[in-house]
């Protein structure tokens, strides 16, 4: 029987099932009634004949001289190249590559060190997920890391890489931006047992990640509680129009007190302000009712204001022209004029003087 192997290939001589030798590519003629057969395979990449175990196939010197042999031991992971080129990665723990059209390399990487800090872009978007975990950290981030949930340290900004081997690793992503905590309608009683809702807002940032994530369960929910607190606690002292006078100096006060809080939270306040005073409906109205009457009676005092300083210059005008004749004829003449230019056309007979018929005419 004639079996043809190609030039892309590699034939396995076997006798009533036995590994005989090696054919490379060529024809051949194959006695059958004798046992023989020939199983053929392309020679690139992975050698798939696993009929025969390596150690026997490894006594071919022509096996030998045109496959490589790769052992990957526990605790590492090989990167497979083709031609220098990466291809893939993986854990296998034996490869035997065809090296006759293509130099095929595996290179070891060591997963003993929890932290991956040596490997290219290229080997990691070779890993498949499941061989390692990753912590990405934005800006305005820190990232709490745990080895078997017992602290490790704490990172800033960055993607960091970890092998899913000997250690169990999570990470917790916490947020040290600036926040804005906004307590909406809370309710309070004033000194004169008035009920009242303000709006307070605080601005706030976290300062020691690990202690407030080890101790706080909710650090932004007790904030919320703790300036709901203060702000009755300091807004029960004053009187209604206590509060709306001295509105500054309240918000001064819950300042200073949430100072003193920091610690407890692990936090640093920059600053909190009453943003609105929401009055009662009844409340409201009396206070409308007399803003009204205030601002009617400040306008009354400008408008008699007025009227006096109005009244004062024309006794002063008076005077002067009583005491100067020609200032007289001069503001008499300037009546005239003002007269006369609302006048269409005016008709005047007779003799006399023109200025004193106008002035018997008007």
């Amino acid at each position: 029987m004639k079996t043809i192997i190609k030039d892309n290939e590699i034939g396995f001589l076997m006798k009533n099932g036995r590994f005989e030798k090696l054919l490379k590519s060529g024809r051949y003629n194959i006695t059958a009634f004798l046992g023989y057969t020939v199983e053929k395979e392309e020679c690139r990449g992975e050698v798939q004949f696993n009929s025969v175990p390596y150690s026997i196939l490894a006594q071919d010197s022509l096996f030998s001289q045109s496959t490589v042999r790769y052992e990957i031991p526990d605790g590492y992971i090989g990167f497979i190249y083709k031609n220098g080129n990466l291809i893939s990665a993986t854990i296998k723990q034996e490869y035997v590559f065809w090296n006759i059209f293509d130099r095929m390399e595996i290179r070891l990487v060591s997963m003993d060190e929890t932290e991956i800090k040596n490997l290219s872009k290229a080997q990691l978007e070779k890993l498949p997920i499941k061989y390692y975990s990753q912590i990405v950290v934005s800006e305005g981030e820190v990232a709490l890391i745990y080895y078997d949930k017992i602290y490790k340290n704490t990172v800033g900004p960055g993607a960091y890489y970890f092998w899913n081997y000997n250690t169990s690793v999570t990470g917790v992503v916490v947020n040290v931006k600036w926040k804005e905590l906004l307590v909406a309608g809370q309710e309070i009683l004033t000194k004169d047992k008035v009920g009242i809702r303000m709006n307070i807002n605080v601005n706030y940032r976290i300062v020691d990640a690990k202690e407030s994530y080890a101790t706080r369960k909710d650090t932004e929910k007790q904030l919320y509680s703790f300036v709901q607190m203060a702000v009755r606690e300091l807004a029960g002292e004053y009187k209604l129009d206590e509060i709306l006078e001295r509105k500054v100096e309240l918000s001064d006060a819950l300042n200073e007190k949430l100072k003193k809080n920091e610690g407890d939270f692990f936090v640093e306040f920059q600053e909190a302000g009453i943003k609105d005073i929401i009055l009662p409906g009844e409340i409201r109205d009396i206070m409308n009712t007399v803003l009204i009457a205030e601002k009617k009676a400040q306008a009354n005092v400008i408008e008699r204001r007025e009227e006096v300083a109005s009244t004062r210059s024309l006794l002063n005008t008076a005077k002067l022209m009583d005491e100067n004749a020609t200032l007289y004829q001069l503001k008499r003449l300037e009546y005239l004029e003002r007269i006369c230019s609302q006048v269409g056309e005016i008709s005047v007979s007779g003799k006399g003087d023109l200025i004193d018929q106008l002035s018997k005419l008007i």
